[in-house]
């Protein structure tokens, strides 16, 4: 497992982390125990979870973990969270109100059984909330002990910088992370989200890098998924629904090199989606979800696949966007640039 800090901070956190997300619901306690036990046993450090997950259940069941196993394996633990979704009924149940992060952070940790967390993440933007009321809040948590460092999820480029420039001017603690969706089919956030990462110091913590199970060569054009997938019970499922994704020529010219680059090699095309995005700039850990142990184990093979320039060069062609001139193309990015020659 190689190792990596968290961001611009000078914590240490494994290239790849296990999300809990199935925690609770797509997997029961003994099985996320199980690839708990798994993931720190092949040298993992980085822990993710959300308040939201399972309605508490998969932070629950964390912690049950947490309490049940020796100090030296807990130790190793860098454990995150997140808090933002509703957790009730009411108009305060949710949100980036100061009100509702105290509760929702006060209320992770009693069921994680821990007095504080290393990361503690904003899961999304909130329009009602002033970006002040939130940041301050966070600083107080640092200030407070109950949260090592703040981070993000899910927020766009200009939310990030403008938090980072409150950050800067009030002199609260600094961001360390930001969680976004980020895989071979996913690569939007390269235009603005990645480069303001990198020029803020963040370290990206990408979601969802195998597309939802689409990189991992489970469907195919000519079928639509049956049994017991996600896209099998619930076809429709958010971003990565079979029918807003099988209708793009991309999705398969992706999905097709993959598993292409996956049979020269002798790999998982799971293994070969996974290297692509560790080694991809700002990349701190990428969070593994996996429904079952062979899911984990094979995932876990990734640390291990390191892709070829001529891999790399064809799996970043293969996704390209292809954006327009502007403001992202190559005109765009003409237009911004400048030599030190004055251009001649």
């Amino acid at each position: 497992m190689e190792y990596r800090t968290l961001g611009g901070s000078g914590a240490v956190v494994s290239a790849f982390a296990l999300g809990t997300m199935t925690f609770g619901h797509e997997s029961d306690e003994a099985v996320a125990h199980a690839q708990l036990d798994r993931f720190v046993e092949a040298g993992g450090t980085l822990i993710d979870t959300a308040d939201v997950y399972s309605a508490g259940a998969s932070e629950q069941i964390i912690g049950r973990w947490l309490a049940s196993r020796p100090s030296e394996v807990t130790d190793r633990v860098v454990l995150a969270t997140k808090g933002r979704f509703p957790m009730g009924t009411g108009p305060n149940d949710l949100g980036l109100s100061r009100r509702h992060l105290r509760r929702a952070l006060d209320d992770s940790l009693r069921r994680l059984g821990v007095d504080h967390v290393d990361l503690y993440q904003l899961h999304s933007w909130d329009p009602l909330t002033p970006l002040e009321e939130t940041l301050r809040f966070l600083d107080d948590a640092v200030t407070a002990g109950k949260i090592e460092y703040p981070g993000l999820s899910n927020f766009t480029g200009w939310q990030l910088q403008k938090a980072c420039d409150l950050i800067d001017v009030r002199g609260w603690a600094k961001l360390v992370t930001l969680q976004p969706q980020y895989s071979l089919l996913v690569r939007e956030i390269e235009w603005e989200i990645v480069p303001a990462c990198v020029e803020n110091g963040l370290g990206l913590l990408p979601w969802s890098p195998l597309g939802g199970g689409w990189l991992t060569g489970k469907y195919t054009r000519d079928a639509r998924p049956s049994g017991q997938t996600r896209l099998g019970e619930k076809p429709d499922r958010g971003m990565e629904g079979y029918d807003r994704r099988s209708t793009r020529d991309r999705t398969w010219d992706v999905v097709e090199a993959v598993e292409e680059v996956a049979k020269g090699r002798g790999s998982s095309m799971a293994q070969v989606a996974l290297a692509w995005v560790r080694d991809r700039p700002a990349v701190s850990s990428v969070l593994l979800g996996a429904r079952t142990m062979d899911q984990l184990e094979d995932n876990l093979a990734a640390a291990d696949v390191v892709l070829s320039a001529e891999e790399t060069a064809r799996l970043d062609a293969v996704s390209d966007l292809g954006v327009g001139d502007y403001p992202y193309g190559e005109l765009g990015i003409e237009q911004r640039s400048r030599t030190v020659d004055g251009g001649r």
